[in-house]
């Protein structure tokens, strides 16, 4: 019967779970907050003042003028200011391209690791290698690596006939993006590898035996099968990985710094608070720079209407 002593048992467990799981995740939200919340909530109050970095303190209190006011005759909003725009523009161009390439690579290499074959645990591990790497010590030798007087990448493709003589990669405006692409998707293709082929360990065997028995061509296995299954994990890393992008700041900051042709947001607002030290401007970046991040990646879920639940079927 509705409404009995049944329901009103289920009705009490199912609030003493939901009590249970919000003292659980407390701990954890307190640390968030302290981590994340308040220096977030301290750098949007330092772009509403001028605070030089010298003396936070002395900073006065100018409202919105670092986000879109002109004053003082030269200095821009961050809004309204042609550099900040360049850096939006460099930011998503990055993001788009290296985490483009990085799922495909990713997905392909994912594939054949998946394959049954000699010393794969082997090769698992060695793929994992460039992701171990801190991203610095990584930029620093793809840097030497890229170097037109010693670096060994212009030496091999003049060695290929590819050059005629060395290209100065990380200096030219023309090649210092493809040098920092390449750096990066060699470096963070791995974490994609690494997602994928873990959704593609945990694909039911039952639908590819089906398949086997009804002679389906491994083409239409992939498309209709495989790629729809493992559809939630592609997002869920693509997702990582382009948070990771539009936050891009220590690989642009080695290979070419001081230079507007690549700088990303997180490079414009580091420099604004520590070399020319307007710490308000710099932190009404970083705010901007929190927003798009978080724009973009909604925008990203709403369009790709991602089902993160793992209950997508395959057609």
């Amino acid at each position: 019967m509705r409404g009995g002593p049944v329901s009103v048992e289920t009705d009490a467990l199912a609030a003493s779970r939901r009590r249970a799981a919000w003292i659980f995740l407390a701990p954890m939200l307190l640390a968030l907050f302290a981590v994340a919340g308040w220096p977030l909530l301290r750098t949007f109050w330092f772009s509403l003042t001028d605070a030089p970095l010298d003396a936070l303190s002395e900073g006065r209190f100018i409202g919105f003028a670092n986000y879109w006011e002109i004053y003082e005759g030269e200095h821009y909003g961050v809004l309204a200011d042609p550099i900040w725009w360049r850096a939006v523009a460099n930011t998503i161009k990055f993001a788009l391209i290296s985490v483009s390439l990085e799922t495909l690579f990713g997905l392909l290499i994912a594939l054949l690791l998946n394959l049954q074959f000699p010393f794969r645990g082997l090769v698992r591990a060695a793929i994992l290698v460039p992701w171990a790497i801190p991203t610095i010590v990584s930029a620093k030798m793809w840097a030497w690596m890229l170097n037109d007087q010693f670096g060994i990448i212009n030496d091999a493709f003049i060695s290929l006939g590819l050059l005629s003589e060395p290209v100065a990669w990380t200096s030219s405006p023309e090649t210092a993006f493809i040098a920092i692409v390449a750096a990066d998707v060699w470096k963070t293709t791995p974490f994609m590898v690494l997602l994928i082929l873990a959704g593609l360990q945990l694909l039911p065997k039952d639908c590819y035996e089906q398949a086997r028995v009804d002679g389906v061509h491994p083409l239409k296995v992939f498309f209709r099968i495989t790629l729809p299954l493992l559809y939630p994990t592609i997002t869920v890393a693509v997702v990582f990985r382009i948070l990771d992008a539009l936050r891009i700041f220590d690989l642009i900051y080695v290979l070419t710094p001081n230079n507007e042709a690549t700088i990303s947001m997180s490079v414009f607002a580091r420099q604004e608070m520590v070399d020319f030290s307007k710490f308000g401007y710099g932190s009404a970046a970083s705010v901007a720079l929190f927003f798009i991040v978080a724009l973009l990646t909604i925008l990203y879920l709403g369009l790709s209407r991602a089902d993160l639940s793992g209950r997508r079927e395959a057609a």
